[in-house]
């Protein structure tokens, strides 16, 4: 159903694939941006990246589940951090490769911006996923 593709001709990508091939006549879902609030709209973690993605990705695996989907379908995810410090984007893939997203491993971009729409908000994560025929037992 989804066939990972790391180029031979270009550099090895560390832990995430060039592209991801879905088959025909499988559905996808398209996952607005996941974000840093909790279920009463508060943000979580202010100030702090890395919180703030944990929560991402707590919201993204709810977001995932309302489709009928998971974090081992996820092809492609691009990955938003408001900081031009390197470090602070490897902070955050670093929770990103611990969720379990790049088992795949899923196509990513990972961005370093100047601002998201949330007050306070450093991180936010939009999904391209295969939702998965439902098994009939």
């Amino acid at each position: 159903m989804i066939h990972r593709v790391t180029v031979p001709a270009l550099f090895p990508p560390p832990r995430y694939s060039h592209a991801s091939v879905v088959e025909a006549g499988t559905r996808l879902a398209f996952l607005a941006g996941a974000v840093p609030l909790d279920a009463a709209g508060k943000l979580v973690g202010e100030g702090d990246a890395v919180r703030q993605a944990e929560q991402v990705l707590l919201n993204l695996g709810e977001q995932l589940r309302a489709v009928g989907s998971d974090f081992a379908h996820v092809v492609a995810t691009d990955v938003y951090v408001v900081s031009d410090d390197t470090s602070v984007l490897s902070a955050v893939w670093e929770v990103v490769e611990a969720s379990g997203l790049s088992i795949g491993p899923h196509s990513s971009t990972l961005l370093g911006v100047n601002c998201l729409g949330y007050s306070g908000q450093l991180v936010e994560i939009t999904v391209t996923a295969v939702v998965p025929e439902a098994v009939s037992s």
